[in-house]
């Protein structure tokens, strides 16, 4: 059983070597890929990229349900989803590392639950992070010397499209950064009672600075911050401990009808 998974998009792609590959089946249909397991820094780790390899899976279609269940399956715990982000705020600057702490649901037509009856259940997200792996996270980046935020709002719109610069306007006077990703995946792994940290790496200002987003810039950016994230795992996993004692696992208490 592997404990540790990780869900990420290009910027996650050539960080380990899979010494092992599973072709998942789950009651939701199937994951964005095979699950690949190996290890990072001595850390065995089971990973899913969630675009598919080679990024041909646009967020919106990305079966999370599957993805978050797949991991399940295999006996993971602990859920670290790594997501290239934009930019709400001047001092959110690109290439900066970012571990969220709370977000804003902008999107429109997911599967949000696994839950669809007739059994009912209303988790509670007021607190959607994991503290203990935020903090690991938090600590790791400021000791490689990394920009790191330790706090940070996402919104998460459905994409594929970016935002209108009437759309930025609004979002950034609630938010501090926005991507595509990571609702429901925060919201599957809660309702599994699964830990789930939030790693994004800022690659640009979103259009409500004065140059529109493109995506070869967003690329650009990304593939820079691919060596941050890299360093970033190896320093954090190690550090992850084995029992947990976060509300994490608790998650489902009282939550049933």
């Amino acid at each position: 059983m592997v404990r540790i998974g990780i869900i990420g998009g290009s910027g996650v792609y050539g960080v380990f070597e899979p010494v092992e590959k599973k072709g998942v089946k789950t009651p939701f249909g199937k994951p964005s890929g095979d699950v690949e397991i190996g290890t990072i820094n001595g850390v065995e780790v089971a990973f899913i990229p969630r675009h598919g390899k080679g990024h041909f899976i646009p967020p919106h279609m990305v079966n999370y349900r599957a993805n978050i269940y797949a991991l399940h399956m295999l006996g993971v715990e602990r859920v670290i989803g790594v997501s290239a982000v934009g930019s709400l705020q001047e001092d959110y600057k690109p290439g900066d590392i970012v571990i969220a702490d709370q977000y804003i649901d902008f999107t429109k037509k997911r599967e949000y639950t696994f839950y669809d009856g007739p059994k009912v259940v209303h988790v509670s997200m007021a607190d959607p992070f994991c503290p203990e792996l935020r903090r690991i996270f938090i600590d790791s980046g400021r000791f490689l010397g990394y920009r790191t935020h330790e706090r940070g709002t996402y919104v998460c719109i459905e994409g594929p499209r970016f935002s209108t610069r009437a759309e930025s306007r609004m979002f950034r006077q609630y938010a501090d950064i926005i991507g595509m990703t990571l609702v429901p995946e925060v919201q599957l792994a809660r309702e599994l009672e699964m830990c789930y940290v939030n790693v994004s790496t800022i690659t640009d200002y979103d259009v409500w600075a004065d140059e529109p987003v493109t995506t070869e810039e967003v690329m650009r950016v990304m593939k820079e911050n691919e060596e941050k994230i890299k360093n970033l795992l190896q320093e954090a996993l190690p550090k992850i401990p084995t029992e947990r004692k976060c509300p994490c696992k608790n998650a489902l208490k009282g939550a049933e009808i």
